[in-house]
């Protein structure tokens, strides 16, 4: 703890001039010598002002399914260290160098959906629409700091455990930019709350975010579902009080992860990386040589479904050396009953929306 201290202190000063550089451009934004794009097409904004962790991906697949069915939707991701340039419409065929993990994960699961990347969003929602008129609404990821780009609705993510309120800019914390940038937002989602968050913990947690007026807030926690082979969705098991699991992982937060994991199941050992790591031959083995040396007849590898996405760049690997790795589901859910408010304010949104 004293040392984490420390490094934020000496850190400091390079984070005061990374902000007074974020300072000049949202000033420039703001007073309109740079001109943020509005388009004809409803755009809703889901991000952070953190670096990640706060559950972008599951709430944007909350959304999917919340419209998929009713309108033309589709998502813009920049497709985070993708190994491929400029806009690209993702296939469920693809892989995670081509599309990014997190874009071909919705391209997996919503193969009716168009999914999208484009690290300049202002040049890939245009190509968009030129490609597929008929979308009747889009979906950014990550996208709160792209001020090129005025989205309709601005949803801010942060999490619960982690808010905004109580971080710092970068390096010395993972702020993307000063806290007070969360004005933009027209909703702030309050993610991965524990289950049992009460009514006075939900109201203390409102004193802390200080919401403006035009912002409405929510509450929301993570639903895991049951595991499935990682190279057949059809075969999906449930957790048992006698698995010893090893858990494989490179997201930004493990945490929310373990605390509802433990509970479930014998054990828990971890192997984790970095957010968004491409898992090396090296990294592979010695997953290997870990789970060899679990002594336990009921042992099981758990990864998340992002990580899915890049550990299936080593599918060969792992089918020939048997290695049954499971991966874990997530839905989103709104605490406090409130998820038909959330949906309805993105149904009216959507509804009175004007180009």
């Amino acid at each position: 703890m004293v040392q984490n201290t420390i490094v934020k202190i000496l850190l400091a000063p390079i984070s005061f001039l990374y902000g007074i550089g974020i300072s000049i451009r949202n000033f420039l934004y703001r007073n309109g010598l740079l001109k943020g794009i509005t388009f004809n097409v409803p755009v809703i904004s889901v991000g952070n002002l953190s670096i990640g962790g706060t559950g972008k991906t599951p709430h944007i697949e909350y959304l999917i399914r919340l419209l998929k069915d009713y309108i033309e939707v589709a998502t813009l991701s920049r497709g985070y260290q993708r190994k491929t340039k400029g806009y690209l419409e993702i296939k469920p065929n693809f892989n995670a160098e081509q599309a990014g993990d997190e874009p071909l994960q919705y391209a997996r699961k919503f193969q009716d959906v168009l999914v999208t990347v484009g690290e300049d969003r202002s040049y890939a929602i245009p190509k968009l629409m030129q490609n597929h008129p008929e979308t009747q609404a889009i979906l950014l990821d990550d996208a709160f700091q792209h001020l090129s780009v005025n989205p309709g609705l601005n949803i801010l993510l942060t999490e619960y455990e982690k808010p905004f309120t109580k971080d710092y800019l970068l390096p010395s914390g993972r702020l993307r930019e000063w806290r007070s940038s969360y004005e933009r937002a027209n909703v702030i989602v309050i993610s991965k709350c524990p289950h049992n968050l009460t009514e006075e913990g939900k109201e203390k947690m409102i004193q802390e975010i200080k919401p403006f007026p035009h912002q409405k807030i929510f509450f929301s926690r993570y639903n895991y579902g049951y595991p499935y082979y990682m190279f057949n969705w059809s075969q999906r098991f449930q957790i048992n009080k006698d698995w010893d699991v090893l858990v494989i992982c490179a997201i930004a937060n493990t945490d929310y992860l373990l605390n509802n994991l433990k509970p479930l199941v014998n054990s828990v050992k971890v192997l984790a990386f970095e957010d968004h790591h491409y898992f090396k031959a090296y990294d592979i083995g010695r997953l290997k040589e870990t789970f060899d040396k679990i002594d336990s007849p009921k042992k099981v590898i758990l990864t998340t479904e992002k990580d899915a996405m890049r550990l299936e760049l080593h599918r060969q690997y792992l089918i020939e050396n048997k290695i049954p790795i499971m991966v874990l589901p997530v839905e989103v859910s709104f605490l406090f009953g409130e998820g038909g408010r959330f949906n309805d304010l993105i149904k009216n949104f959507l509804l009175n929306f004007k180009a």
